[in-house]
This record gives structure tokens, sequence and C-alpha cells, in this order.
């Protein structure tokens, strides 16, 4: 069952810290360790501030543009989807074969996190721009898996996929972590809207609502399995070196609670089931007593950003 937020008990003592006489370079400090965390890579440096009044493709009226505001809810989130995504042997074959993974996985994860705020906060021009380099960049993917199956990056049913499987880890992260609370109503209007994506990138028979994403995440399971290569992705998500000293002490704590988030038969498949009943509420009580922090230090990010280009900011 959904938890409720810890946002709100959790952030409100920390707006003392702004009156300390360090806090400011101690709150800028954090924040410029944890946007390293999450831009660069080889991604697109984009401005959320720009052109003022763009609501890009979604705007601040938008599910997705709460959902995907909260760092702690999208990074544990992020990490679970790929994990989850990981156990098709099409979608790992693509990435493993087709990328630096294995010697750059922060720069992976830095170039998805861009593309999401992009198509998320982006402007239109910002956004649509994201989706047409990466249509570009997935001609190129093809190949044939271990098992000898054909596959190619731009298959419809792939990116169906990929796509559900992010999108419902993002959810969970935020039901988890942010807001329990979350409507159904609203839930089924997260995924509709990011569909628009889903479907822009040539993805098809996308589904968009809660009860059709579970439906499909079932019918998906007897097309997952784990090999060698899938547990080499875990080790190294597990092994993944911090890009600063600010983040590396919360670094594993959000790896694991990525772990946790994900569905039992998932963490089973990748044979993390063992330890979970223990491991499981340690690590989310971790994640919660840091959640607070974070949220407190990060006033640039690109949800904030995009609230001043549409003159929300202070709503």
């Amino acid at each position: 069952m959904s938890k409720p937020s810890a946002h709100a008990s959790g952030d409100i003592p920390l707006r003392a810290l702004d009156a300390l006489p360090f806090a400011d370079r101690a709150r800028r400090t954090l924040e410029t360790g944890v946007l390293d965390l999450v831009s660069g890579g080889g991604a697109p440096r984009l401005d959320y501030a720009q052109p003022p009044g763009d609501p890009g493709l979604f705007g601040p009226d938008s599910v997705c543009w709460r959902v995907h505001a909260d760092f702690t809810s999208m990074l544990v989130g992020g990490v679970a989807a790929l994990m989850l995504q990981m156990l098709h042997p099409l979608a790992l074959a693509g990435v493993l074969d087709h990328s630096d993974f294995r010697r750059d996985i922060l720069g992976r994860l830095r170039r998805t996190a861009t593309f999401v705020a992009g198509t998320t906060y982006g402007s239109r021009h910002d956004a649509e721009s994201l989706i047409a380099r990466v249509r570009r960049i997935h001609r190129a993917v093809v190949g044939t898996a271990p098992d000898g199956r054909p596959y190619a990056a731009d298959d419809p049913a792939l990116l169906t996929w990929i796509h559900v499987a992010e999108v419902h880890c993002f959810l969970q992260g935020y039901l988890r972590y942010m807001n329990g609370a979350l409507s159904v109503a609203d839930q089924d209007r997260y995924y509709d809207e990011t569909a628009l994506v889903a479907e822009q990138l040539g993805a098809r028979e996308i589904p968009r609502s809660s009860a059709a994403v579970a439906s499909y995440l079932e019918a998906m399971r007897p097309q997952l399995s784990v090999s060698e290569r899938t547990l080499m992705v875990s080790r190294l998500l597990l092994d993944a070196p911090s890009p600063s000293a600010v983040t590396r002490p919360f670094g594993k704590l959000y790896v694991l609670a990525g772990i946790d988030l994900l569905p039992d038969w998932a963490r089973r498949l990748h044979g993390f089931s063992t330890l979970a009943p223990l491991r499981g509420p340690l690590v989310e009580a971790g994640v919660r007593n840091v959640a607070p922090l974070l949220r407190w230090a990060m006033r640039e990010g690109a949800a904030r950003n995009a609230r001043r280009r549409m003159g929300t900011l202070g709503e």
C-alpha cells in the first residue's frame, strides 16, 4: 500500500537552516553535487527558464510536472526502472551492445535524466528536439541478441516496454516517497500524459491507466528473464562511483531503495529477494531521512526553472 508523503513532515524544520550563516553556501554545494549526478554525460544542456510563457509539452497544471519534480522519487524510480527494463533480453542487448554502459554507467543515467527532464519541463522546441535526437540514435541500434533474436531500438513493442517500465517506477517512487495519497484519477492522468512522449518516440499500444499498466506488466512477465549480463547491470549499479563527495553518502542508499521499489517478482528474478524483508524498511527509513535535506537544497532544478518560465513558481 502507498505510504503518506514524507514531504510535509520533513521539510518544514529544515527551513530553519536558511537562517544560519553557512546555510546558503552549504545549500549551493549540495545542490551542485546533486545536479551533477543527473546532468551532463554528453546530453544537451537546456535552459529551462526560457522562453517565458512556453508551456512545453505539458505545462504546470499537468500531473507529470508534479511527479517528476521530486529528486528523490525520480532517482529511486530511475534505478528501479533501469533494473526492470533490463529484464527484457532485447532491451538489455540494445543497451550493452550499442553504448559505453559498462564503462560509463553514470553517463547513461545522466543522459536519461536529461531526456526525462527536458521532455517534461523544457520548452516545446527543446522537448521535440530531444525526441528527434533520440529517434536518430535509435535508428542505428540494431543487432542480434545472444539468444539469436534480432532487435531494433525503434521497435514499437520494445519502446512501449521501456516507456512503461520507466513511468511505472517513477510513479511508484513518487507514491512511496512524496505523496502516497495521489488519487487514482491523477495516477491515470499521469500515465495518459506521459504516453505522448512514448508515442512520439514510436511506441504503440501504450497503456494509459494504472489498471492498464498493471495488466501490461503482468502480460510481459513471460518475456522477461535474467542472464549473467543482467546480473552485471545490477553489479554496475551497486558499484557505481559517486561523481562527488557530496553525493557519496546517499548514492548507494538510493540504489538500494531502487531495488526495494521493484515489484516482488522482479526482485526475485534479480536474486534480491532473500534479504528484502529485513533490508527494505531500513532503506526506506534512510531515504525518508535524507529526502527533506535534498528538497531543501534544490533551488535550480528543471522543475523550479520551468515554473519561473511560466510565472508560477510562487503558486
